[in-house]
């Protein structure tokens, strides 16, 4: 890496131990640190990152700005990209041609966060995505100038339940990239298993009513319904399925939930129920709790 992208790199090391002097650095705004939180600020998405993840951001610079003093600033730009790509590269370029952004973080979503990627390659800005989980992002399509923190969907795979007997599975996955990405990755952790896939079946996204695709999952007699979708569409189909009383004779397993989720449901409704997660806020019970998307956002931020 060169430029900016490189002094960016370096800044990443070496922030966490100690303030470093970027007044001759090339490719950084004018002596100013410009960061991009991009994702999905009103739809189904927003409560697991949204203005969370930009107030995240905004809580790591004022920390790091009191701790050291800099002799830079360190401005915040936050934007909808509305869960489409298009939006999101519209974005990503305004950003970085007009506005002299150095990094865009979160970036919610495989297909937004891909169409990112290459325009970052392109422009030798930084990416730091906190908010996808396609495996891409550090394989096929992988760009020097970006990176994947926090997870990604080969880590909220299938083994653990396999391991507890949930040997079967049954699929429901949300019809767009994310939910594909989800679906294979665990279906991929399953067979390596020794698991087995009893059938799937896509709805639309985002979805409001499961109960058809609930009731082909419980009549497949799978071991395990896997809930490959996310936010809205994944609490829905959890509260659904305990209608149904689904949860009472098949497990499901969410393969990716917050906890943001997690308090959008009560206790009868996620009985039984499997998730993964890279941070779950369990120190009190005091004020918002962050999902792990913020929280990656937020720790990035940190030691930009």
């Amino acid at each position: 890496m060169s430029g900016g992208i490189g002094r960016l790199a370096l800044m990443s090391v070496f922030f966490a131990a100690a303030p470093l002097s970027l007044a001759e650095a090339d490719g950084i705004s004018d002596n100013d640190i410009r960061i991009g939180v991009l994702n999905d600020m009103s739809g189904l998405y927003s409560h697991l990152s949204g203005e969370g993840s930009a107030v995240a951001a905004q809580m790591a610079i004022d920390e790091f700005e009191a701790q050291f003093n800099p002799d830079f600033s360190i401005a915040l730009y936050r934007a909808d990209h509305q869960n489409k790509p298009e939006i999101a590269s519209t974005r990503a370029h305004t950003w970085f041609d007009v506005d002299n952004v150095d990094m865009i973080t979160d970036i919610l979503t495989s297909s937004a966060a891909l169409a990112v990627l290459k325009i970052a390659e392109e422009k030798n800005k930084l990416v730091i995505i906190s908010g996808a989980a396609a495996p891409l992002i550090t394989g096929e399509q992988c760009v020097p100038t970006g990176l994947h923190w926090t997870y990604n969907a080969s880590a909220v795979a299938a083994r653990a339940v396999v391991g507890e007997g949930g040997r079967t599975w049954y699929f429901m996955t949300a019809d767009y990239v994310g939910g594909y990405v989800l679906e294979e990755a665990a279906e991929n952790a399953l067979i390596e298993a020794g698991g087995e896939v009893a059938g799937k079946i896509a709805h639309p996204f985002p979805g409001q009513d499961f109960s058809s695709f609930l009731l082909s999952a419980q009549a497949s007699g799978a071991d395990v319904i896997g809930l490959a979708n996310a936010g809205n569409d994944t609490i829905n189909s959890i509260k659904q399925a305990a209608e149904f009383g689904i949860n009472r004779t098949q497990s499901l397993a969410a393969t990716l939930l917050f906890i943001t989720d997690v308090q959008s449901l009560d206790l009868e409704a996620a009985q039984g129920m499997y998730l993964t997660e890279a941070f779950y806020w369990d120190f009190d019970e005091q004020g918002r709790m962050p999902t792990m998307i913020q929280a990656g956002v937020y720790q990035r931020c940190s030691i930009i």
